[in-house]
């Protein structure tokens, strides 16, 4: 394998190597998830490709464990390894755009807001998330499911290459033709297998303006509008991605008073093409009945890769999320996503149905290591509470629902990137990746044969 950076050093890293007691330790181990609450053996804040390299030899040489905090995102905490080293790449958050080439080399520690920001000047996108502080790599690396996906797919389809640090410290560009098993299995393996210094995009027209469809819809009427956009969507999943989003009606100006309070639904849409257009076809979407609010219009894409950030503010809450990828959405699927989004026991939780198709759906099975992508929907439960003593009864419920909700979905096959904690362990990892497990084992024997990156929904060597 190609050493990209010499033999590297551990010389110099001591100034920005945080250990427990040191100031500003635990805010550099704080995450998204409030219910994160690990120790890290040592914090290493990365300013460069060399610091990561020098990081990763560091760590072998102490027989430590690494964990990876880009944007500090996942539900699970992957982020923070109690007793590993943590490297921090919140120092790594460049972007550079060729706009002719159409591609962009996006740092490792970057968020969705420095690469939306810096491609829209040209009238380009990466199908990200959907949250704009979510970081690029966590995101990437299980998949990427975004508000552009039904024209230009996952995250993943537009990965071209990846610098990545292996456990042994050597750095090699993974790319169609180059370590092509290492590419196959970044595109939805999770972090696995090394740390992505800086990944590289292919770019699609989009924006600067698109159309946002989002009127909200109290649960007291029924599950009537919810099947209308499943099936006005059913000839539309190459230009519109979707999602029924379940919450509860908070107070304030922007929503009619008698329904404070309430639990809604919102029918979110983006139209992926022209704004104008979109505005005409999403129309219907609006008019199902009587409205809590209607936040539809035209509008920035970078603010609609906003819109969702003040309901997920770091550290500020506890979260547990669970996920199954469907077939089908059955009637009787959507009368249950409702039921439990009314019988939640948290105000602060949302659910979702998603749709799928499209560009996602035209990727065969072996392609990448997500794996298979005949699922036309998702289902998400995404539980967000604010007290310790809640803990118990909110993921209970949580997960007898996700249980329950089984005899909907395909078996095994749920969404990594939103699977909370690790109680389900190997069993849930083995069974979502189907078919392609077997193959990950095998790379991960080859790239990281003593589980240094085991801090992810993690394949084992030893499988």
């Amino acid at each position: 394998m190609e050493d990209l950076v010499g033999t590297g050093t551990t010389e110099g890293i001591g100034p920005r190597l945080l250990q427990r007691g040191d100031a500003g330790y635990d805010a550099a181990r704080v995450v998204w998830n409030g219910m994160i609450d690990r120790h890290p053996a040592a914090i290493l804040r990365c300013g460069s490709l060399a610091d990561i390299v020098a990081g990763v030899r560091w760590a072998a040489g102490k027989g430590l464990a690494v964990s990876v905090k880009a944007g500090g995102h996942n539900v699970a905490g992957h982020a923070v390894g109690e007793g590993a080293l943590m490297l921090d790449l919140a120092g790594l958050r460049g972007v550079s755009v060729d706009p002719v080439a159409r591609l962009a080399w996006v740092e490792g520690g970057a968020l969705w807001a420095d690469v939306d920001a810096a491609t829209q000047v040209h009238g380009l996108a990466v199908p990200g998330g959907l949250i704009s502080e979510t970081g690029v790599a966590g995101l990437t690396l299980s998949g990427g499911v975004g508000w552009l996906r039904s024209r230009y797919g996952l995250t993943i389809d537009s990965l071209v290459a990846a610098d990545v640090v292996l456990a042994s410290g050597q750095v090699v560009r993974a790319e169609a033709g180059a370590h092509d098993d290492l590419f196959w299995a970044l595109r939805g393996g999770g972090g696995n297998f090394g740390v992505v210094a800086r990944f590289c995009f292919a770019l699609h027209p989009a924006g600067p303006e698109v159309m946002f469809c989002a009127p909200v819809y109290p649960a007291s009427a029924g599950a009537g509008p919810i099947r209308f956009w499943r099936d006005f969507l059913a000839d539309k999943c190459d230009d519109v991605g979707s999602l029924v989003e379940f919450s509860t009606v908070p107070e304030g100006p922007d929503y009619a008073q008698e329904y404070w309070g309430q639990r809604c639904y919102t029918l979110g849409a983006v139209y992926a093409g022209d704004a104008a257009e979109g505005e005409r076809l999403l129309a219907p979407l609006r008019g199902l009945g009587p409205l809590v609010a209607d936040f539809s219009g035209i509008m920035p894409y970078v603010e609609v890769q906003k819109l969702f950030d003040p309901l997920f503010p770091t550290g500020a809450y506890r979260c547990y999320w669970k996920s199954h990828l469907l077939a089908e959405l059955t009637d009787a699927a959507i009368d249950e996503g409702l039921a439990n989004a009314i019988a939640s026991p948290s105000d602060r939780s949302i659910s979702s149905f998603w749709n799928f198709g499209g560009a996602t759906a035209r990727v065969a099975a072996d392609a990448t290591a997500f794996g298979d992508r005949s699922f036309g929907w998702m289902y998400s439960l995404d539980s967000v509470w604010e007290r310790a003593d809640e803990d118990a009864t909110v993921i209970g419920w949580t997960r007898a629902a996700w249980q329950a909700f089984r005899r909907h979905a395909q078996p095994g096959r749920v969404y990594l990137n939103f699977t909370g904690l690790d109680e389900d362990g190997p069993a849930l990892t083995r069974d979502a990746f189907g078919r392609n497990f077997g193959r990950l084992a095998a790379i991960k024997r080859r790239y990281d044969p003593d589980n240094m990156f085991r801090f992810n929904q993690n394949i084992r060597p030893d499988a």
